[in-house]
């Protein structure tokens, strides 16, 4: 199989969970999908293409979220499922590369767990929420509770992707509306509201291991200010793709190269690494 990609079930404590691994490097690397409406299932091929930067010197594991998610779950709870499922892997110690609410678990789990996190990617996060987030995850799981599907559906890609990328693909959102309708609409707004659990600022100085936040300037689900804050509260480095939205990591055609370079021992260039304040 392409990138040797496969989609696995991994029983921790009574509960099973989907996970998919790809690549054949030595090297762990822990990839934390943010909120989605279909999860990872039957994902694995299109994961492991659009990683595949990190196939040759990685084994990446994707786990899905808890099968029997619950009202008042949040994002810290989440981060206590990939540390039980890195130990039921036998996974001592891993790179971890999370992306929107992913970054968010990936900080509880760099917190609580500094022994498993060797270098930290922060994509598209932030580590206490704001007006707009608020605003945000209200609006969608409104609609969710509403069954306007095709609404959640539109609105979201609307609030992710660049002005630019939505006229052009704009002829396949309804298909998009179709293949993106969550199929557990009770999960979808748990995990949406489960966004609003994060609240990190005050305890980012127990993060010891070296990290990057890469950010969209013109960020509409939780804005670009609030990975600004995060880089500038752990004194790290930022990337910021001051042109896209939340959805950079798709856009932006050398974000998985700058990821790469980070986690490999490279350093970003000088043209490519934004300052900071």
């Amino acid at each position: 199989m392409m990138y040797n990609a496969k989609e696995l079930k991994l029983n921790i404590q009574g509960r099973v969970f989907d996970y998919i691994t790809f690549g054949s490097g030595e090297k762990a690397l822990i990839m934390i999908q943010g909120l989605n409406t279909r999860g990872i299932k039957g994902a694995a091929l299109s994961l492991a293409y659009m990683y595949r930067i990190f196939a040759k010197d990685y084994k990446v594991y994707l786990f899905d979220r808890r099968p029997d998610v619950c009202e008042g779950i949040t994002v810290r709870d989440m981060a206590l499922d990939i540390a039980a499922a890195m130990a039921e892997l036998g996974i001592k110690k891993a790179d971890v590369f999370g992306v929107s609410q992913g970054g968010m678990i990936a900080q509880y789990l760099a917190i609580d767990r500094p022994d498993l996190v060797n270098k930290l990617v922060l994509a598209v996060t932030l580590s206490r929420t704001n007006d707009m987030v608020r605003k945000v995850i209200h609006h969608w799981t409104q609609m969710a509770e509403q069954g306007a599907m095709k609404a959640l559906v539109a609105d979201m890609a609307e609030k992710m992707y660049s002005d630019a990328y939505i006229k052009r693909y704009r002829p396949f959102m309804p298909l998009l509306t179709v293949l993106q309708k969550p199929k557990d609409v009770r999960r979808f707004i748990i995990l949406a509201r489960a966004c609003l659990s994060c609240n990190t600022y005050e305890i980012l100085d127990r993060i010891k291991c070296p990290v990057l936040v890469l950010g969209g300037g013109r960020d509409q689900v939780l804005g670009g200010e609030a990975s600004v804050e995060l880089a500038e509260k752990l004194g790290c480095r930022i990337h910021m793709y001051d042109d896209l939205g939340h959805a950079a990591y798709e856009e932006a055609k050398d974000f998985n190269r700058v990821v790469y370079d980070f986690l490999i021992g490279g350093s970003l260039c000088s043209d490519e690494q934004n300052s900071m304040g």
